[in-house]
């Protein structure tokens, strides 16, 4: 299911054209517009599609991480724990969170298999500065997937915060598992845990 919701997650936010019509254009239209970009463009590129780890790292690193708010996203993976951190143990959550999920879902481009990608309307009131895009991942042979992506508006433009699969939250999904680290280790014990992890996994794949 993880692996599966990465994807989904990799697949909306994997490219857009231009920032600033990015920036412009409503949550639920950017949705759809960079969506079927993303689907275009790792139909015709293999060494996408098929898990080329440098060039899934290349577009990671210059096109996804604009486009998410990885402090309000480590936040809410930490849960109440969060008020306990020091600005400076806040900071190194987040670029540790940020380094698992894109060393993480930049693998998911292997589970690439010609899905497509309906927008449902948006439920938003104008002036909402926080919403939710509602969209179905099909895929032939199988049922489809429910996806929203929570967006908030920020100076910067939408920025998405979570993505829940079928009900499954992407960063809540960690928050257990999180809760129990600080329990046992304390806030630098969470650190150091997901250095470590980052650390093996960055290993793991030097390895391939």
């Amino acid at each position: 299911m993880l692996k599966r919701l990465l994807f989904c997650l990799a697949l909306w936010v994997g490219l857009v054209p231009a920032v600033m019509s990015a920036q412009q254009l409503a949550p639920d239209e950017l949705v759809r517009s960079v969506g079927n970009e993303v689907l275009s463009i790792v139909q015709k590129d293999p060494d996408l599609a098929s898990g080329n780890r440098k060039k899934v790292l290349q577009l990671v690193e210059t096109r996804v991480l604009p486009h998410f708010e990885f402090g309000h996203m480590t936040a809410l993976a930490v849960g109440r724990d969060w008020r306990r951190a020091t600005p400076d143990q806040q900071k190194q959550l987040t670029d540790e969170f940020r380094t698992l999920l894109v060393r993480t879902y930049s693998n998911a481009f292997t589970s690439y298999r010609n899905q497509t990608m309906d927008v449902k309307p948006l439920n938003a009131q104008a002036g909402d500065t926080d919403v939710t895009v509602r969209t179905l991942i099909r895929e032939s042979g199988r049922q489809p997937i429910a996806i929203d992506y929570n967006l908030e508006k920020t100076d910067g433009g939408w920025k998405v915060y979570d993505v829940v699969v079928a009900g499954v939250s992407l960063v809540t999904n960690y928050r257990e598992t999180f809760a129990a680290e600080v329990r046992n280790s304390g806030i630098d014990g969470l650190i150091k845990s997901l250095a470590m992890r980052n650390k093996t996994n960055e290993g793991a794949a030097a390895a391939k």
